[in-house]
């Protein structure tokens, strides 16, 4: 754990009159991706609790937009939230997650959010 002790009200206290994720503002160091970059979800293993969808590791998509700063999911499970990363809303192609996705739709598109450890530039 990252605490010197257990605290279950470190972040509720650090949130207080800020908002979550707005506490964390300015801690995670500069974004390591922009908007428009093309990017490749990583494949890393999750032993607990992950926010990384399944289906969509290993796709390309496109940065939509620098979502906030803030503790990854994989951490804050542990407790460890010393350490805040971006968040990156991703846009994929349907086609990229599903290769059988019908002809008649493809255009269309899903938007999900990661944090910075699950990207790679494409």
């Amino acid at each position: 754990m990252s605490k010197s002790h257990h605290d279950k009200t470190h972040h509720a206290k650090k949130a207080t009159g800020k908002g979550d994720p707005q506490c964390f503002k300015g801690e995670a160091g500069s974004a390591k991706f922009k908007l428009g970059d093309r990017v490749r979800v990583r494949d890393l293993p999750d032993i607990f609790y992950t926010r990384c969808q399944v289906y969509t590791r290993g796709a390309v998509g496109t940065v939509a937009a620098i979502v906030y700063e803030s503790p990854a999911a994989e951490d804050e499970a542990w407790d460890n939230t010393d350490k805040p990363e971006w968040f990156y809303s991703v846009k994929f192609m349907q086609r990229e997650l599903w290769p059988d996705y019908p002809d008649l739709y493809a255009n269309d598109t899903v938007e999900t959010e990661f944090s910075e450890r699950w990207l790679e530039k494409a």
